[in-house]
């Protein structure tokens, strides 16, 4: 069975960290999502994101997308389909909105994994150092979006895997494990 390891929670909490930890160690594909916010600094098309304009953002087949921060995010149905040509594992990095769609939709197929820090003002730190202008990570940080995925959501209690990500080797670690498992 086809399976996506969907990886969500707050921004800067180390989701595409861990999706490239996936990719690295176990070889599981990222499925590449679509977005028409600017590409930040070694951002590359067609391996980072799908960077699309406003018009060509509507031309794909979407089984989630979201409008966060000021920019429409998605994911395809057919990066989906590629991902799996790969293997019969993927990964996919969501906000808990399109969690909660990939888990309707695919039922068993969709692997929930909350990815979090203890202490949330860490967060803005990691945004920064990760290239995010400071007045763009201040709003991010006032966002509805990011507040929603500061907590599990009640639809997907009892069907996430809870991964505090505050040490990085513990993370690969319980990474590790629930792959081995």
């Amino acid at each position: 069975m086809n399976r996506v390891i969907v990886l969500t929670g707050p921004a800067g909490a180390g989701k595409t960290s861990i999706a490239t930890y996936l990719k690295e160690k176990w070889q599981v594909p990222q499925v590449i999502t679509h977005t028409t916010r600017p590409k930040r600094a070694g951002e590359v098309d067609g391996v980072d994101y799908y960077f699309e304009t406003k018009d060509s953002f509507l031309l794909n087949h979407y089984l989630e997308s979201v409008h966060y921060s000021q920019a429409n995010y998605g994911s395809s149905k057919e990066g989906l389909e590629k991902a799996w040509q790969k293997s019969n594992l993927a990964s996919i990095v969501l906000d808990t909105k399109g969690a909660e769609t990939y888990q309707e939709i695919l039922g068993d197929q969709a692997w929930i994994w909350y990815v979090t820090i203890k202490d949330v003002v860490k967060l803005e730190n990691r945004l920064i150092a990760r290239g995010d202008a400071k007045d763009r990570v201040m709003a991010r940080l006032s966002a509805p979006e990011f507040q929603r995925d500061l907590n599990l959501p009640d639809k997907l209690q009892g069907h996430a895997e809870i991964i505090i990500n505050d040490d990085w080797q513990q993370t690969c670690h319980q990474v590790d494990q629930l792959l081995e498992r």
